[in-house]
């Protein structure tokens, strides 16, 4: 589960928690797009030592948060609206694909445990939260994913699903209007699901993920 990051950094961190820590720091900011990554600096500042950190910025790179630069050595991925659409353009099928599978095979726990991440949702929509609302609205994505139950398209979402954490929470940002027309539809999905309405599911995840491409698309550089 994401973290904030401040609260992350009080671990002497092992590979695993070091790596949820920059995570969460590249997702929400704290680490630019094109920033430099320096493997002394980050063993310092989380108090491990070098080994740890370049295993885990081998697997930042890997999951494309990281990127490196024979001249300029390791950076956070810079955004960029070509990135930004080779994430979106799988994203919205493999999202669609997932809300339809759910809805064929939901069982007796599925609709009260989205009901219950729906309830997230609207908390931190209530509230005004947009870093709350991005953290209950990836609780929720994932229990979609659970539900449809298929390890292939898991691992394919996990492919792209921390790409597209960064842009999803940079769009919440940009756009808070967003959040309205994510709870609406989000309570949409969980109706399509617990009817075993596969085609509608699938018809309200790949709309909203399009909205959120659309808008973002306006305010990414090229």
């Amino acid at each position: 589960m994401l973290r904030d990051s401040s609260v992350v950094i009080q671990f002497r961190a092992v590979p695993d928690q070091l790596e949820q820590a920059l995570e969460s720091a590249i997702i929400f900011g704290e680490m630019a797009p094109g920033a430099r990554v320096i493997e002394e600096e980050i063993a310092e500042r989380y108090g491990v030592s070098r080994s740890p950190v370049r295993e885990v910025l081998r697997r930042l790179e890997n999951d494309g948060l990281l990127v490196r630069d024979e001249r300029r050595g390791m950076r956070v991925t810079p955004v960029s609206r070509r990135d930004l659409d080779e994430v979106y353009v799988c994203r919205v099928a493999l999202e669609g694909i997932a809300a339809a599978e759910a809805a064929i095979r939901r069982d007796a726990e599925t609709v009260p445990e989205l009901t219950r991440c729906l309830s997230l949702l609207e908390q931190a929509f209530s509230d005004k939260d947009i870093k709350g609302y991005f953290i209950a609205n990836v609780i929720f994505t994932r229990a979609i994913h659970a539900a449809a139950a298929s390890l292939t398209l898991s691992r394919l979402l996990s492919g792209i699903g921390k790409q597209a954490l960064r842009y999803r929470y940079r769009a919440y940002n940009a756009f808070p209007d967003l959040m309205t027309v994510s709870v609406e539809g989000s309570r949409e999905i969980v109706d399509m699901i617990a009817d075993r309405n596969a085609e509608g599911a699938r018809r309200v995840t790949e709309r909203l993920i399009e909205r959120s491409w659309r808008a973002l698309r306006d305010c990414v550089n090229e």
